[in-house]
């Protein structure tokens, strides 16, 4: 899932994506609402957090906005103010759904991967492909009933591979849902982490390579 935060106070926004990237989400971060306009132009995320008071353009405007582009992100508004009308002033802006400061981070974590699972076709929560075991809720993967210790990012690749369901995916598809902004394109952290996350699901090999096209997951 590819998430942004903008939020104006740097410390709550960073706090934000460090937790969200814990969860093996890709998460971009700004700090005003021009540049989350400017990202969410560009890019395409599942799910945009957006404090409602911002400098520049404000949550409430980069919401309308996002309306207006069909982009298809979903959206969780941030704020202070909890009444019940705030709320739905919120709500009636476009917003998905909304959150009031201060909140538990496990909240904001399910609620975000409650929107992920309304961005796009639905995916089961709990996926399985060649004796491979993926539980996204609880992050944790098996193969043949032996727990994987995987990164962040293994477990973010292996998570894309198989919501494709044996089809092929290409590192640049790769690239764009399991890294943020910062990735370098030209780089080969795709083809590092696949190849340790190959290492640690171990024989026999389950990750192939598609000459001239990708990876796909399943039997060889």
């Amino acid at each position: 899932m590819r998430v942004l935060v903008a939020d104006d106070e740097r410390l709550m926004a960073d706090t934000i994506a460090a937790g969200l990237r814990r969860q093996a989400m890709a998460v971009d971060v700004c700090y005003d609402g021009d540049g989350a306009v400017e990202r969410l132009g560009v890019n395409r995320y599942d799910v945009a957090v957006l404090d409602r008071d911002m400098p520049g353009r404000t949550g409430d405007e980069v919401c309308r906005w996002l309306l207006g582009t069909r982009a298809g992100t979903r959206v969780l508004l941030l704020t202070a103010a909890g009444g019940i009308r705030d709320r739905v002033e919120g709500l009636g802006l476009g917003a998905d759904d909304y959150l009031t400061k201060p909140f538990a981070f496990a909240e904001l974590v399910a609620r975000i991967h409650a929107l992920g699972r309304r961005s796009a076709p639905a995916v089961a929560p709990v996926l399985e492909h060649a004796g491979v075991v993926l539980d996204a809720g609880r992050h944790t993967a098996m193969r043949d009933g032996r727990v994987l210790g995987l990164t962040p990012k293994e477990f973010a690749v292996l998570h894309v591979l198989l919501r494709a369901g044996g089809q092929v995916v290409s590192a640049e598809e790769l690239l764009e849902q399991a890294w943020d902004e910062h990735a370098d394109p030209f780089s080969h952290v795709v083809k590092v982490t696949v190849m340790t996350l190959r290492r640690k699901l171990g024989e026999p090999p389950v990750i192939h390579t598609v000459p001239r096209a990708g990876y796909r997951i399943g039997a060889a």
